[in-house]
């Protein structure tokens, strides 16, 4: 099986990285299921029911997220009314909305977990029992889990952990893509980060006058949404996986920029 998995959509750019390269990733890889991490879609912050709706359009099949998905009043309202909408599982209980679930892809079954770190980001309970009592329950063909958090050590820790328990665990939230994809001993495929659907010329998908504003003098600054939509990064990573035994086969990144858009139109 081929599986695309997506960084961080970011705000407008990011939705139009997607309707730009999508059809033709999908096509050009044979893509069979799209993962995407949507918690920036629609302004930087959370997803109008709207957007998902454009996500789901584009035939992404599961939507993860992270600190930002409940920023925006619609999303409790609905995220209960579609179970492929997944907050972080282990953030606090309360909170609406499925943290993981299953798919049928052809005669496979899918599991997607979302996970939230606890390094330099809000309090959520311990990701490592949140995940043990999902495997421990487990019996899917596949089980990838998206692991939105800020420190790369907390990330492949927790991949480490659960090598060879797991098909697949990539890190969300930095928007910056790393180039450590590798497939560890026992056959758990990583990635530190995705990175980020958005405007290329933007610091991880702000303007960058407001985010230098903050950085160099301190006083506050409100993060805007880059508005370069003519030059756009499209991030994430191909997996494939022995459609035998599930085991993976390779996990490849995909990094769409300017420099290389025509090879992907």
């Amino acid at each position: 099986m081929k599986i695309l998995m997506i960084g961080d959509i970011y705000a407008k750019a990011g939705r139009k990285a997607l309707e730009e390269y999508l059809p033709f990733i999908m096509k050009k890889y044979q893509i069979q299921f799209v993962v995407a991490n949507g918690e920036n879609t629609s302004h930087g912050k959370s997803i109008l029911q709207k957007h998902y709706a454009e996500l789901k359009a584009l035939q992404v099949d599961v939507i993860t997220s992270g600190n930002h998905i409940f920023k925006n009043p619609e999303v409790p309202k609905y995220i209960e009314e579609v179970d492929d909408l997944l907050k972080p599982l282990n953030m606090n209980p309360y909170t609406p909305g499925p943290g993981t679930v299953v798919k049928k892809v052809g005669n496979k079954t899918v599991r997607v977990t979302n996970l939230i770190g606890r390094s330099f980001m809000d309090p959520a309970d311990n990701p490592y029992y949140a995940l043990e009592k999902i495997v421990a329950e487990d019996n899917s063909d596949l089980h990838l889990v998206d692991f939105h958090a800020e420190a790369s050590a907390e990330k492949l820790a927790l991949a480490w952990n659960f090598d060879g328990k797991i098909t697949c665990l990539v890190g969300t939230h930095t928007h910056v893509q790393t180039t450590d994809n590798r497939i560890l001993p026992n056959g758990t495929a990583y990635i530190t980060d995705l990175g980020m659907c958005g405007s290329y010329n933007s610091i991880i998908g702000a303007n960058p006058e407001e985010v230098i504003l903050k950085e160099k003098t301190g006083l506050p600054s409100r993060f805007q949404p880059a508005e370069d939509l003519d030059n756009l990064v499209f991030s994430g990573i191909i997996l494939e996986t022995n459609d035998v035994d599930n085991s993976v086969v390779k996990i490849d990144r995909i990094l769409i920029t300017p420099d290389n858009q025509d090879e992907y139109r």
